[in-house]
């Protein structure tokens, strides 16, 4: 059974492009994946392939190049930018030696190191476990029939298998009934902060947008920030006043990414909530990034997974300070054509165009009707 990857281990990149548009951004991403998760690069095979093999997932010549690139850079650990079934997997551990991952491995990996909370804690295992069951099969060399004995891990001719498969399922059971009861109780926060009236914000956006800068920005405080994917993963809310008189809670939450895994969205249920019961959301973009557009249409797809579509957003072009210095703009406010705020443009890291935003915010807060907002798809910025 695979172990977790340890810090520094000799890693290969796979990323065999399926004639996708977006290979170009999807094994950059990678790479910093894997440099969040603290593993060595030391070789990358690239490839075009009509259709997965079903045995390896790549064909007999790419398997055998992977293996000879494996052996020559001393590889520890494969890691495919695509999901991988679990004969994939097992597959292509004999055949290569090493320990092969996925993609969706590679991103639960990550979580599991940033998870500070309790509740994150409980939210990574779960998915973790969720996936493991797929992958408990008649596979494993240590899974002949047990023999005799009655006791707590098994009865008579009880194989491992099965033994595993009880144990999980408990386990599984056990952190569901934990994470309903802290569901529970975010409801009963969110029912108290309905009722003081307060104005309820939720910062959206792809991973490494600088939703966390922007957040302590505008709270004055200092939740976690860093130039690396999934900086942050526990939700953290904090009351901040827009003026002397209007005041408002903000709530900063896990970054998106493109083939988010279901499992991990199904384990942050509760914390995603956040998200879905807000009066607005702010949807931070990186507005130095080629591929804005994409990373906008990837959170507007997980914000429709999690009920959240309908939520009135405000697209926040953040990062403008690494734009030309004519296509900058701060504090700019966009309007469509009904006159609803659809986008600004700021630097949180530079505090660029924070006062008009911090005003927006104000203004949109006083009205305390956003039922009433018009909430238009949202359209990237030229320039």
């Amino acid at each position: 059974m695979f172990e977790l990857p340890v810090s520094g281990s000799k890693s290969v990149l796979v990323s065999l492009d399926l004639a996708s548009p977006e290979a170009e951004e999807s094994i950059a991403e990678l790479r910093l994946l894997v440099a969040s998760a603290k593993l060595l690069v030391v070789g990358e095979l690239r490839g075009k392939v009509l259709r997965p093999h079903a045995a390896t997932y790549a064909g007999s010549g790419k398997v055998e190049e992977l293996a000879a690139l494996v052996a020559s850079t001393h590889a520890q650990l494969a890691i495919f930018n695509h999901e991988l079934s679990p004969a994939q997997q097992r597959n292509l551990e004999k055949l290569l030696g090493v320990h092969v991952i996925d993609r969706v491995a590679l991103i639960l990996d990550i979580f599991s190191q940033r998870a500070r909370s309790a509740e994150g804690k409980l939210q990574i295992e779960l998915a973790r476990l969720e996936r493991l069951r797929t992958r408990l099969v008649r596979g494993w060399t240590h899974l002949e029939r047990q023999r005799g004995g009655i006791g707590l891990r098994g009865g008579p001719g009880e194989t491992q298998l099965e033994i595993d498969k009880r144990l999980l399922a408990k386990r599984v059971s056990q952190l569901r009934t934990k994470l309903d009861s802290l569901r529970e109780q975010r409801s009963v926060r969110r029912s108290k902060r309905k009722k003081t009236g307060l104005f309820t914000i939720s910062f959206v956006g792809y991973t490494n947008a600088g939703k966390s800068t922007l957040f302590n920005r505008l709270t004055r405080s200092r939740a976690y920030a860093a130039d690396q994917l999934f900086a942050t993963l526990d939700t953290t809310t904090r009351r901040v006043f827009l003026d002397s008189s209007v005041e408002a809670t903000l709530s900063d939450t896990v970054g998106f990414i493109r083939d988010l895994p279901h499992g991990l969205i199904a384990a942050f249920r509760a914390t995603l909530e956040e998200v879905a019961e807000a009066d607005l959301l702010l949807h931070v973009v990186d507005a130095a990034s080629v591929v804005r557009d994409q990373h906008i249409a990837q959170v507007n797809a997980v914000l429709q997974e999690i009920g959240a579509a309908e939520v009135p957003q405000i697209l926040v072009y953040n990062k403008i300070d690494s734009l030309p210095e004519n296509a900058r703009a701060p504090g700019t406010v966009e309007t469509d054509e009904y006159g609803s705020i659809r986008a600004i443009r700021v630097s949180a890291l530079q505090d660029l165009g924070i006062a008009e935003l911090r005003t927006t915010l104000r203004e949109l807060a006083q009205r305390q009707r956003p039922s009433t907002w018009s909430y238009h798809s949202q359209e990237a910025i030229a320039g």
